[in-house]
């Protein structure tokens, strides 16, 4: 129970990567504040979590006051909170022509400045507790896929965010701010990106070694492993680390010697 007794807010957790993480949370002895869009989508997370383990709040989390709310929520149910969990985003597929300036504020908002303003409407309590904060990024926030531009720029503005406030809050609040990078992840979203690009009902079933070269790619519950560590009392002081996720190296890569293409 490496989590026993802490509150933690996890947004974004009615799929994929937030879902995987809130019920390793809760598996591990927490309680979870869970968030996102879908009612219906929240409603299934917390009927396999349990009521007694978790409260849902649906809201878009860049709506003005959406933060006080969330820390209010995790107060209110449980008593107090330990950590927060920015995974929201959204991943939206732009390139230079595609990315005005409406979908760049956006994806900024929700990206970026959410998970700004949920650090600081819950830092009080964070450093009552002597917490920390999780913030989930992508390996795109180094460059980026060609068409993924704006969810790219945001991340980047995240990992910025990251090490600036863990050294920051660590020296002035005691509260840990750390970032896992995922690269990719057979999430429920993904699976139907790809079908809208034309990919097969199949296409993560059969990757080449350039994408993947342990043939597959990562697994949500594998994000949430890793996780549970920088949540934990385990990571001790550390603050202001970036740690990417991916199965190759996202900078300094070797040349793929496997140039086919997914289908």
């Amino acid at each position: 129970m490496r989590l026993e007794d802490k509150v933690i807010i996890v947004t974004g957790s009615t799929t994929g990567i937030g879902k995987a993480i809130a019920k390793r949370c809760v598996r591990e002895g927490a309680k979870v504040v869970l968030t996102g869009l879908e009612e219906n989508l929240g409603k299934e997370v917390l009927a396999e979590i349990g009521d007694a383990n978790a409260v849902f709040h649906a809201e878009d989390i860049s709506a003005d006051g959406c933060a006080d709310r969330l820390v209010s929520l995790a107060k209110k149910s449980f008593g107090k909170l330990d950590a927060i969990v920015n995974n929201a985003a959204w991943v939206v597929s732009s390139d230079i022509q595609t990315t005005d300036k409406y979908l760049l504020q956006k994806v900024i908002d929700v990206n970026t400045i959410a998970p700004f303003l949920l650090i600081q409407a819950g830092l009080e309590e964070l450093q009552k507790s002597r917490g920390c904060v999780l913030n989930i990024g992508s390996v795109n926030a180094y460059s980026g896929e060609p068409n993924l531009l704006g969810y790219s720029i945001s991340k980047g503005g995240l990992m910025t965010m990251t090490r600036n406030l863990g050294d920051a809050l660590m020296r002035d609040y005691g509260v840990r701010v750390n970032q896992i990078n995922p690269g990719w992840v057979l999430t429920e979203r993904e699976r139907e990106r790809k079908k809208l690009h034309g990919l097969s009902e199949t296409w993560y079933e059969k990757l080449p070694a350039m994408y993947a070269p342990s043939g597959r790619i990562l697994w949500p519950e594998e994000i949430a492993a890793a996780a549970v560590y920088w949540l934990s009392d385990e990571s001790g002081p550390i603050s202001g680390q970036v740690v990417d996720l991916e199965q190759h190296p996202m900078i300094g890569r070797n040349a793929p010697k496997d140039t086919s293409t997914i289908n």
